[in-house]
């Protein structure tokens, strides 16, 4: 059975500034315990002093990083429903957008993670260098972590998962990612990105 919060708490988490940023998705369970601590306890100033260097160097990747490369990203594509770009702006291009894409999302959760830890609560990490990843599945572990275990447990697996044959997972995975990608954005591309990661 689910736990039941009092009003205020239940507010407090519903309406909690770094929560609503980007991410991390940050469940109840790993929120409301926090609610109760001390913000005065013994390692404070540690504390603001961390959130604020990780909030930091998130609004830097994100000014000084991922709208940059928004730029020429976004020159490119806009160029390309005129006329078809040269293989080397091609390239570039979809690099810039590759690397905004990760630079911009990852700095959205730094920036949150950052601001909870100065408020005394601490965000689960979001991003663990997903371009590293060695396979599909390992970069979606790696990427947006937080949203990949919420539509795990709260979506796939309840959908059967990996347990009830192939036919099954091949279900769960499709609807799970279909929704992921509907959940990046509100149109048929996002799901039709979506089924192709599934």
């Amino acid at each position: 059975m689910a736990p039941r919060y009092g009003l205020r708490r239940f507010a407090v988490v519903i309406f909690l500034f770094p929560h609503l940023i980007a991410g991390p998705i940050v469940r109840h369970v790993e929120l409301v315990p926090q609610l109760g601590a001390d913000p005065r306890r013994p390692g404070l100033a540690q504390r603001i002093c961390q959130g604020l260097v990780l909030f930091i160097i998130g609004m830097a990747s994100k000014v000084l990083v991922a709208d940059r490369l928004a730029i020429h990203a976004d020159a490119v594509f806009r160029g390309a429903s005129a006329e078809v770009p040269g293989l080397v702006d091609a390239w570039a291009g979809a690099v810039a957008f590759a690397l905004q894409i990760y630079f911009d999302f990852a700095a959205y959760s730094e920036m949150a993670i950052g601001l909870a830890l100065v408020l005394g609560l601490h965000f689960p990490l979001n991003f663990d260098m997903p371009y590293r990843a060695t396979s599909l599945r390992d970069f979606w572990r790696r990427w947006h972590m937080s949203l990949s275990r919420f539509l795990r447990d709260y979506l796939y697996v309840p959908l059967g998962g990996s347990r009830h044959g192939f036919a099954r997972f091949t279900f769960a995975t499709l609807v799970t990612m279909g929704l992921c990608g509907l959940w990046h954005g509100a149109g048929l591309p996002f799901v039709i990105w979506g089924g192709v990661h599934g």
